[in-house]
């Protein structure tokens, strides 16, 4: 039977004695040295056959250091210290069975051995010489004693007998390796001269490789002349199909990255446009009506609507409507645009889809499909066990939960491949619909709603430091990958149900 390897453990107990008092029961000469009580230095104590653990004991008489020697290399040791003082004979018996102080215990690693982890022998035997197949087989013996336990072994081959060659590396790990009767065979190697070497890798990390073994492999059988025609007629034709093939390949990579490269990164809030141009977008405003306020902030109301004649096929429909207040100014009405403008490149089932725009006249309105439920953050804390009495409302079930993760994530997969960043991905900017289908919500336009989750710095913006990323706050680099952090976030928010992350931080 196959067992699993222990890990290395060792004991080490220290117990310490302070000088002793004058007394005239007391011999007052100590030894200046340790005095161990089971055998000299770095001699175990009850070391037990076949098992890992190897315990000492010492005593240490007028001093507080001790330096052990001969401990095992990369092994795990426990490391417990008593302070015992001496007993007087007038004392009591409760007295004398206290003379020590309580253990102080802690653990720590001994350094690796630099060679512990060398392989000690390889040996390279190529295989089925006669029918040139180009597989070798490769033995070796495993460290004896590692550091820690053998993890991979790596194996590096190159051919010898072409300048510049560069090597090739094989990983295979420890079971591998032992289920293949501690061998590995290299297959399918062409004609010629190699060297091959290998190395373990263990915990503490890569050993030495073993010397280089130079083998050779033999030349297959040659091919007659018309196979060879053939075979250079072939490889002509299929070169110049791949070349063709290749350039039109080529043409249209170049043609869209120059389409791409129109978009590199998102709006930069700080310093948007300052004029809004009326395109396709534009929405007549009496074909909007609106019906109820469904939130108030500090930017605008968003309503309940009715859009009439806006959707091809839909005659009328219910959507959700963004207000600016007439107090705005021009900044903030342009950057309210702008920040819808975004929206127009944007189609998918799980991203907030913008209907229209109406840019002309008092009050500017942004137009959007309805999510009935409202925002994400809203949505979790409203089904809290404790949030009322309706017992239609339930926390999420797991699969609920893992399908709000997969539908947010679909969307966010979405704006990335679109070159866009959202900056902004939170709870409280994903959108619940009456399905309970989680969308992105709409990029940056709710911060408002929620303006006490944002932080201002001196006179610039409101930053969400809650949710952005380490090299977000520190250098205001803005990548996919820090959206890829606030996502983590947003998982954070949905398993507890809508709590504010680092609530105990101000």
């Amino acid at each position: 039977d196959k067992k699993r390897p222990q890990r290395d453990k060792r004991e080490i107990q220290f117990r310490s004695r302070s000088d002793k008092v004058n007394s005239d029961k007391v011999n007052n000469e100590f030894p200046k040295t340790e005095k161990i009580s089971s055998g000299s230095i770095g001699e175990p104590k009850n070391k037990l056959p076949g098992n890992n653990e190897e315990n000492f004991e010492y005593e240490v008489w007028g001093k507080n250091t001790l330096v052990v020697h001969k401990l095992h290399h990369f092994a795990h040791y426990t490391i417990s210290v008593t302070a015992c003082r001496e007993v007087l004979e007038e004392e009591t018996e409760m007295g004398k069975r206290n003379n020590c102080s309580a253990q102080a215990i802690f653990s720590t690693r001994t350094l690796p051995l630099n060679t512990a982890d060398t392989v000690p022998y390889l040996n390279v035997e190529v295989m089925d010489s006669s029918n040139h197949s180009g597989d070798v087989l490769l033995k070796w013996e495993e460290p004896k004693s590692p550091n820690g336990l053998i993890v991979t072994y790596q194996i590096e081959y190159s051919r010898i007998d072409i300048e510049n060659y560069k090597p090739l590396a094989v990983c295979i790990t420890r079971r591998q390796f032992q289920n293949s009767s501690k061998s590995y065979i290299l297959k399918d190697l062409h004609p010629g001269n190699y060297s091959v070497k290998v190395r373990a890798t263990s915990l503490a990390g890569n050993g030495n490789y073993t010397e280089s073994v130079n083998f050779y492999i033999q030349e297959r059988q040659s091919i007659s002349m018309l196979e060879l025609l053939i075979i250079t007629i072939i490889t002509v034709f299929l070169l110049v199909g791949v070349g063709f093939l290749a350039l039109i390949y080529h043409r249209k990579q170049m043609a869209q990255e120059i389409a791409n490269s129109r978009l590199i990164a998102s709006v930069n809030p700080e310093y948007v446009s300052t004029m809004y141009v009326a395109d396709q977008w534009e929405v007549p405003r009496e074909q909007i009506e609106l019906v109820k306020e469904l939130g108030q902030g500090s930017f605008g109301m968003v309503w309940r609507g009715i859009a009439y004649n806006i959707v091809p096929g839909h005659e009328k429909m219910d959507c959700a409507v963004k207000t600016v207040n007439e107090t705005a100014s021009d900044r903030e009405r342009i950057e309210f645009l702008n920040e819808a403008s975004v929206m127009k490149g944007f189609n998918t089932h799980h991203v907030v889809q913008l209907l229209g725009v109406v840019s002309k006249g008092q009050p500017t309105l942004v137009v959007m499909e309805l999510m009935a439920n409202g925002d994400l953050k809203s949505y979790l804390r409203s089904h809290r066990p404790d949030a009322g009495d309706d017992p239609t409302k339930q926390p999420p079930t797991l699969r609920e939960i893992l399908q709000m993760a997969i539908e947010i994530a679909d969307g966010m997969a979405y704006l990335a491949a679109k070159k866009f960043v959202h900056r902004d991905l939170a709870a409280r900017n994903c959108m619940v619909a009456e399905d309970l289908t989680v969308k992105i919500g709409d990029f940056g336009m709710t911060r408002d709603i929620y303006e006490t989750d944002y932080y201002r710095k001196g006179t610039k913006g409101l930053l969400p430091v809650r949710w952005m990323a380490p090299e977000s706050l520190k250098d205001g680099v803005f990548t996919s990958f820090s959206d890829g952090w606030g996502f983590g976030v947003v998982m954070w928010e949905i398993m507890t149900l809508g709590e504010r992350p680092y609530k105990v931080s101000n």
